[in-house]
């Protein structure tokens, strides 16, 4: 019916331009010539061209216009939601019932070191690390599999250095520490720029999978928004943390599944099976591990995929409310590290599979490629759409992915509401109830912590449906998490690193960054390009007509705003570092308020170990100062 209307509205135009040209043959022109002549209408017609050629190559090789989903689909996606509400609900009826802050946020602090390495790998990869990385490869490449190389180094800078610090002081919110170390406008400061950051990423990794599902398997996207926010809000509500990192366990199963089930049901399409992806993957151009590159300009290169993906993984682990609250529900220290390299294992092995999968896909469509050919919007939307263009022939399966896409949002989701809900307890209500002169006990701290869920749930949701207008997911992601998390890890090392450091020159150069930050992540950029693609094998490929992208000169940027987006927390971290201990060292000059003493736990433990030496070698030498003047005084009194 579709091919029908638009023929006949193309025929509707050429008829009226026909008939003002009244002294040609009809007979001797073509129908699409007769457009081109007239009032240059050849963009017209090639309109009409593109779409009967979509719909064509649609039905004709089981793209968008193929299977649906069937009951077997929606039971798997209606269990897993289930399982994962049933879960809050034990937890809020068992053991303490959830009625203390201590177990509401810490889990009573005896979670074990693989159920921890698991959360926190799946509040590190959402849906958006899913698709985005999937994506990544197929347009751009494999080298962009150097950037899991982060977590490798950035672990044991955590283990040994931030990590012993937040442990020591068991604190509900990493912005607690700040308030010890600088005073309690620094920790605002912080707590109000993190607050920001994660509700908007929040609210982006809600709207993900929407978008990606809506528009290749024909789920309605504000019901998929309202399923994942409410259902995880409710469960990470109600069964507080314990119910978030077991649910987890689940979640992580169904991600890790529905990578292999893609994998699986290509690797029984693909000529020569999986062994041929490889050389598909040379021949295309996709194994380009070849760019070493010192220019920071350059999107991927070793270098920047090296260090930013190191400093990347320092803002998501090392002094993230998310993940820094999951380790403190360690029983030790030492359990704590343990689940540190044990995450290491699980996000090497989550993504080296999304890798993979990346390059297979590549394989299957690279002689028709679904956007060139105008099926999907943007590459972000490849896997589910081979899901819905493959894996609907087998019942169930396609059912079973989306449920592992739903898991990446829901995990991330749940660890975020709860974390930001106890961030939100300890910097903004508790501060309040000390100020009217009053306490909050262990048993309402439970309470409001989960109206603070509700209501962070509630927000989340409002920019979920605010996301559309954000641009792109992926460079959303990267600005929020490049503008704001840089310069937040920055202030955390400034504390921990740096003795002479202080609250007016911290402030000074947090705000700093954040400025420069937001300014340079949110600037216009030069359009990303993508490696060659092709559109030869497709069904009716000689009438798809492929829209040019614009090209411009990069060098028409600004230099700044050409910066590989991987440079973003290393700038921010950087200028935060740098302003503030410049700032630092001139307040300390410039005032005459003699330094606190601070308590030497506040320091990362090199630094910590030597300020104690310190001030024992002066402890010692004031004492024998002492004894001698004491010494003297006797003998001139005799």
């Amino acid at each position: 019916i579709q091919i029908y209307i638009i023929t006949v509205e193309c025929i509707f135009y050429c008829s009226i331009l026909i008939r003002q040209w009244h002294n040609t043959d009809i007979e001797q022109l073509p129908l699409c010539g007769t457009c081109a002549i007239f009032f240059d209408h050849e963009f017209l017609w090639q309109s009409k061209q593109l779409q009967i050629a979509s719909l064509l190559q649609m039905d004709g090789d089981g793209g968008l216009g193929g299977g649906e989903l069937q009951w077997a689909d929606w039971l798997a996606i209606a269990i897993m939601l289930a399982i994962s509400a049933g879960i809050g609900v034990y937890y809020r009826f068992s053991g303490g019932r959830q009625k203390t802050a201590e177990e509401y946020f810490a889990a009573d602090r005896s979670t074990g070191s693989s159920m921890i390495a698991i959360a926190m790998m799946v509040a590190c990869f959402s849906a958006i690390s899913i698709l985005g990385w999937t994506s990544e490869i197929y347009s751009n490449g494999a080298i962009f599999f150097v950037l899991i190389s982060g977590v490798v180094t950035a672990t044991p800078v955590i283990a040994y250095f931030y990590l012993p610090v937040f442990y020591e002081l068991q604190t509900l919110s990493v912005f607690e520490y700040l308030d010890r170390r600088f005073g309690s406008t620094a920790r605002l400061t912080a707590s109000i720029a993190y607050f920001i950051q994660y509700i908007l990423f929040n609210g982006v990794v809600i709207y993900a999978p929407s978008l990606a599902l809506e528009a290749t398997t024909g789920l309605n996207g504000t019901m998929s928004i309202l399923l994942i926010g409410i259902i995880c809000t409710f469960y990470s509500t109600i069964g507080g943390i314990k119910a978030v990192i077991v649910t987890d366990l689940l979640q992580a199963a169904l991600m890790f599944a529905c990578v292999y089930c893609v994998i699986g049901v290509a690797a029984t399409e693909l000529e020569g099976g999986l062994w041929r992806v490889w050389a598909t993957a040379q021949e295309g151009g996709r194994i380009n591990f070849n760019h070493f590159e010192w220019d920071p300009t350059v999107r991927h290169s070793w270098l920047s995929l090296i260090f930013g993906g190191m400093f990347w993984f320092l803002i998501v682990l090392a002094t993230s409310q998310v993940q820094v609250q999951r380790m403190l529900t360690a029983k030790s220290l030492g359990a704590a590290r343990k689940a540190l390299c044990l995450n290491v294992i699980l996000s090497i092995s989550l993504i080296s599979v999304v890798v993979f999968s990346g390059l297979v896909l590549y394989a299957y469509y690279k002689d028709c490629d679904p956007v060139t050919a105008g099926k999907i919007k943007s590459y972000d939307m490849i896997m589910p759409y081979f899901a819905k263009d493959r894996m609907t022939r087998i019942p169930g399966l396609t059912g079973l992915f989306i449920s592992g896409i739903f898991s990446a949002s829901l995990s991330t989701v749940s660890a975020m509401l709860n974390s930001l809900a106890a961030m939100a307890l300890a910097d903004y209500l508790n501060p309040l109830f000390r100020r009217c002169g009053a306490e909050l006990d262990d048993t309402k701290a439970a309470t409001y912590g989960k109206i603070m869920a509700v209501l962070t749930g509630i927000a989340s949701l409002g920019i979920a449906f605010l996301a559309s207008t954000m641009g792109s997911l992926i460079q959303t992601v990267v600005a929020i998490h490049g503008a704001l998390g840089g310069p937040l890890l920055g202030l955390f090392t400034l504390g921990m690193f740096f003795e002479s450091a202080n609250e007016t020159g911290a402030i000074i150069g947090v705000v700093m960054a954040l400025v420069a930050s937001v300014f340079t992540a949110f600037a216009t950029k030069p359009p990303t390009p993508v490696l060659p693609m092709s559109i030869a094998k497709c069904v009716n490929a000689t009438l798809i007509t492929t829209a040019q992208s614009p090209t411009s000169d990069p060098s028409e940027f600004f230099y700044m705003n050409r910066l590989s987006y991987l440079w973003y927390p290393i700038l921010g971290w950087n200028m935060a570092v740098t302003f503030g201990s410049i700032a630092s060292f001139i307040v300390s000059k410039v005032s005459k308020v003699s330094s606190p003493i601070l308590d030497p736990s506040l320091f990362t433990p090199i630094l910590a170990a030597r300020i104690r030496r310190r001030r024992e070698r002066e402890a010692a030498e004031g004492s024998q100062v002492f004894v001698l003047d004491t010494k003297s005084f006797d003998r001139e009194a005799i």
